[in-house]
């Protein structure tokens, strides 16, 4: 952990968690709270979590439409088919085993049918990773570092940086959030904006996640992945640390606010940053009535003059003419 942080001990988990003050300070950009069953686990375990990026929702229809039917399908029909051999060929009603030992029928339709049912599979498998691996032009870019056990972040654009911790169970309870996922410092993000996530590790490996974002990538020492994601609906999004990193990998969850454009503006501006193309700085006020460009003040002293007299003079390649008098 960083000197300027001061954490006091959380005793059930045996880590650190960020001290009463730290959680005071921290700066939400509309302070929005949790809907149940939106960004978050909530027990379901036929489907998947609500998608809010295009991205998502196209695997999840690939989910749903493509892969649940293909392997509810084959499962029955496999389970029918062992049934109907136990009780068919079963010793009482088929003493006589067959001898058939070729089938030409019966080899072309075991070898067609699973390449058919592989090409349904992989068409839009195939679609899914490259638009997952072409992702458009950003309008916003994060870099996530993974440390044990938190996480930081850092806007280049915009000059903001963040440290970001895992809360208690007791502060997240009384913050109205799910306990293990809430955080002292969220991921702000504007709606319907592309965001280039830079993901990276300052110790071992780490992986970032969203699962409503449809956002998984390894955090690797020494090595920037990249992946995206545009969420086109406001809300709060809890995710996690997908990968084994010690003892409290369970306690770097991770915390994704989507808030409108105005409201991202204000969160920049209240974390000492700046929005690109923003106007500069105002200039400082003019100097005071009766003081000249080259004039000064008791405090600003004017430069000295330069007098023409103590120039440089030019330098000259021939010798200089002899002075002395008489001849050689």
């Amino acid at each position: 952990m960083r000197p300027e942080q001061v954490s006091s001990p959380d005793p059930a988990s045996g880590g650190e968690r960020p001290s009463d003050a730290q959680v005071a300070n921290t700066t939400a950009a509309s302070q929005a709270t949790p809907i149940p069953g939106i960004g978050q686990p909530d027990g379901r375990w036929s489907s998947l979590q609500d998608q809010v990026t295009p991205i998502g929702q196209e695997a999840a229809w690939f989910h749903d439409v493509i892969l649940v039917p293909a392997i509810t399908i084959i499962s029955l029909f496999v389970l029918a088919l062992l049934l109907w051999v136990v009780v068919r060929y079963r010793r009482a009603a088929h003493p006589v085993p067959s001898r058939t030992s070729h089938n030409t029928l019966l080899e072309v339709v075991w070898t067609l049918v699973p390449v058919l049912i592989l090409v349904v599979i992989a068409v839009p498998s195939i679609k899914l990773l490259s638009r997952q691996y072409s992702p458009p032009q950003a309008d916003l870019t994060i870099k996530a570092i993974g440390n044990q056990w938190w996480w930081d972040y850092e806007y280049p654009d915009h000059g903001v940086q963040l440290t970001s911790h895992g809360l208690s169970d007791a502060e997240s309870t009384r913050r109205g959030e799910p306990r293990m996922l809430a955080v002292d410092e969220r991921v702000v993000v504007p709606v319907n904006s592309t965001v280039k996530l830079i993901v990276t590790s300052a110790d071992v490996v780490h992986a970032f996640g969203v699962p409503a974002f449809w956002v998984k990538i390894d955090a690797v020492p020494g090595r920037l992945n990249e992946t995206w994601f545009r969420a086109d609906r406001p809300g709060l999004y809890y995710g996690q640390c997908y990968e084994l990193c010690g003892s409290q990998h369970a306690y770097m969850p991770i915390a994704v606010e989507v808030v409108s454009q105005e409201q991202f503006a204000a969160w920049v501006a209240s974390k000492g940053g700046a929005m690109p193309g923003s106007p500069p700085a105002a200039a400082p006020p003019p100097a005071a009535d009766g003081v000249g460009a080259g004039e000064g003040t008791a405090t600003s002293p004017a430069p000295p003059a330069v007098s023409p007299g103590t120039a440089t003079p030019p330098v000259s390649n021939q010798s200089a003419p002899n002075t002395r008098g008489g001849s050689h």
